[in-house]
């Protein structure tokens, strides 16, 4: 493949080592599970201090051998992560719903460096390897520059129209709408930069996940990358407290049986591409499943909580009383208070699956909604040899931009599968995927937990996949449960007439009136 003479060198791939600290935690985090474990066998509550080592010995094995793992999570451990990959974190760290995180957003922070993570030179991958790695990368990070400029006037364009900013306009609201123009070009840029991309991170978890997650870190696309990071977060425990892991914890696994069916042929993953695209219709969800007598169960359970009877409350009153917010204010907080609100339980009872497909960098988003969880690929299982990725809609409205975030994909194929030829990993290759790659993805939740993300994820400010997915859901919704969905959508549609202020966003309103005509209104960027 012919190298552009505008491609900056590898030599401005900046790597470096995975940098892990702990920023806080218990000052004695195993002493604290065994008092934790007898005080449920006390008469009084029992301290870390009176620990003996005996009682470290015997509670600690048959509590943890057992299977007893409460004590455990407890403790917390708040680590700060640095130099680790995108394609990690949405494989690993983010794959499972016990964690909180605050991570940097490639949607609002302009990524100046190329900054990635590289393997280390090894096996397979020696140094020519590591040039066309490094060759891949450096070019997608100048496509995502050149992307950045080109998309912005017509973003200026858009935005300038809503909100009536044209050149007579005061400074302050041009300025906004400059402002606005620029994180909305590098929102859709970031589509072409690939998921080795480096991410900084605040991260906590209980001891008892990062147990589990030293047992599995081998379980996802980054193993290696898993077993560094994940060794250097046990490490950081172990400084404070050794005990910990070292009376205990097994090793990480090192025989997964997601592998053991071996690699997929290019056949056979591009078969299943196509299959479970056609089963969408177009869409970029479908719902799979859904109850029959979803709003039945709903109300029943609302009848249980209070002790009504069906003559008392029939079903359409129960479920006004529970999602119409001008008779429950529940649906007016901010706090997401459905799990602690008795009656807002009852939507527990109602389950929905979706099939959908989204970008790697769309999905990274969707999945921390973690009480709606989705069964999402092994890449290195499910990697097609042609060119499989999202189109944003403003990349799509620009051709010059369009022309070139398709060269982009298949220059970026184009290295990834000639790393493969050459007998490289799966693992490292596909660190070269872009954001942009199609994620294929079975996603399940209560009416509950999806109540508050098609709440989120319907105004205008949700990224443009997730806000689509999520109007999608809320449609069929509605139309097979009109009385469930006439409830549904943005926080400006459910507070209007109701309460101020209508839009929570504050300063980012969108400058769309969408209350007005929701669901019935196009998003225009």
């Amino acid at each position: 493949m012919a190298t552009d003479s505008r491609i900056a060198p590898a030599a401005l791939v900046e790597t470096a080592r995975p940098r892990v600290t702990l920023r806080n935690s218990f000052q004695h985090p195993y002493d604290s599970a065994i008092a934790a474990a007898r005080t449920c066998y006390a008469p009084r509550l029992v301290a870390p201090e009176e620990i003996t080592d005996k009682q470290r010995v015997n509670i600690g094995a048959s509590t943890y051998f057992g299977g007893h793992h409460t004590v455990y999570q407890h403790a917390h451990f708040e680590f700060g992560l640095e130099n680790v990959s995108r394609q990690f974190v949405w494989s690993f760290l983010h794959a499972h719903p016990f964690y909180n995180s605050e991570q940097q957003s490639q949607r609002y922070v302009r990524l100046d460096r190329a900054q990635a993570y590289v393997p280390e030179e090894t096996g397979k991958f020696g140094p020519a390897e590591r040039a066309i790695y490094e060759r891949a990368i450096a070019r997608a990070w100048q496509r995502y520059r050149e992307l950045g400029e080109l998309l912005k006037p017509e973003a200026r364009r858009i935005l300038a129209d809503i909100w009536h900013a044209g050149p007579e306009s005061h400074p302050k609201r041009v300025q906004k709408v400059e402002r606005q123009a620029e994180k909305r070009a590098i929102e859709v840029a970031r589509y072409v930069l690939p998921v080795a991309a480096f991410t900084t991170m605040v991260h906590t978890l209980s001891g008892i996940v990062l147990h589990r997650l030293w047992r599995m870190a081998l379980a996802s696309d980054a193993p290696t990358e898993g077993r560094a990071i994940v060794g250097e977060m046990v490490e950081r425990v172990r400084e404070i407290d050794r005990q910990f892991f070292d009376r205990f914890a097994a090793g990480p696994l090192d025989d997964l049986p997601e592998w053991r069916a071996g690699a997929r042929t290019s056949e056979e993953t591009e078969s299943f591409a196509r299959e479970f695209d056609a089963a969408l219709g177009g869409r970029v969800s479908r719902l799979m499943d859904a109850p029959a007598n979803a709003t039945q169960a709903v109300a029943a359970a609302y009848r249980a909580t209070l002790g009504l009877t069906a003559a008392a409350c029939s079903d359409a009153e129960a479920i006004a009383r529970l999602l119409d917010p001008s008779r429950n204010t529940y649906r007016l907080e901010t706090l997401d208070v459905g799990v602690n609100a008795p009656m807002m339980r009852a939507l527990e009872h109602a389950h929905f699956t979706f099939a959908k497909k989204l970008s790697h960098t769309a999905d990274s988003q969707d999945q921390r909604h973690r009480m709606a969880p989705g069964s999402r690929p092994l890449l290195t299982l499910a990697d097609t040899r042609a060119p499989d990725f999202i189109t944003p809609a403003l990349v799509a409205a620009t051709p010059r931009a369009r022309e070139i975030y398709e060269q982009v994909m298949a220059e970026t194929w184009a290295a990834k599968n000639e790393l493969l030829d050459r007998g490289v990993p799966a693992e490292f290759a596909l660190y070269l995927l872009p954001n942009a790659k199609a994620i294929r993805l079975v996603e399940s939740g209560s009416l509950l937990h999806l109540l508050h993300k098609w709440t989120m994820r319907t105004c205008f400010n949700a990224q443009e996949e997730i806000y689509q997915a999520s109007m999608e859901e809320v449609e069929q919704v509605r139309e097979r449960y009109p009385e469930i969905g006439r409830f549904l959508g943005p926080p400006c549609y459910l507070r209007a007439g109701v309460t101020t202020p209508i839009c929570t966003e504050g300063s980012h309103f969108c400058g769309i009136k969408v209350w007005q005509q929701f669901p019935k209104i196009e998003r225009p960027i």
